[in-house]
């Protein structure tokens, strides 16, 4: 399988959109959250957003903001199929590579406390740094 990225464009919007909300409405229920398409859809405009292709098909898609401290993975989401064959793991290391090309010396994101996800990012080297009413802050040095 070749794995490579692609930055995303604004006809990735739908599939981007239609993912997150496929993998994330079982975690707003359960918290009592707002799913909101056109926060998705502004959001999408100020983000860094990448295409993750295996063999040149979508097979899911990463969003990242940037501040003076670090790369903030604001999304990662593959489709049902994707999961669990070393995919996401990929995407974490080009994340990381990113965040070293951009000289961050961090790397964070949020992560529902529910979500399996979790022990994904713990294998990649991050650790819990703080916790809110219903996710996990996590992060991981970009030198690691």
């Amino acid at each position: 399988m070749r794995l490579e990225l692609r930055a995303a464009t604004e006809g990735d919007l739908d599939f981007s959109r239609n993912l997150t909300r496929q993998a994330m409405l079982p975690y707003y229920g359960r918290y009592s959250l707002l799913w909101q398409e056109e926060a998705f859809n502004q959001a999408w405009l100020w983000r860094d957003n990448f295409i993750i292709l295996a063999d040149g098909i979508a097979q899911g898609y990463f969003s990242l903001s940037i501040d003076r401290q670090a790369l903030f993975i604001r999304e990662l989401h593959l489709l049902p199929e994707a999961r669990n064959r070393g995919i996401g793991g990929w995407a974490l290391d080009r994340i990381m590579d990113l965040a070293r090309e951009r000289r961050l010396p961090r790397v964070r994101l949020m992560v529902f406390q529910s979500n399996p996800a979790r022990h994904l990012y713990v294998r990649k080297g991050f650790a819990e740094v703080g916790e809110d009413e219903c996710f996990w802050r996590m992060e991981r040095l970009s030198a690691d």
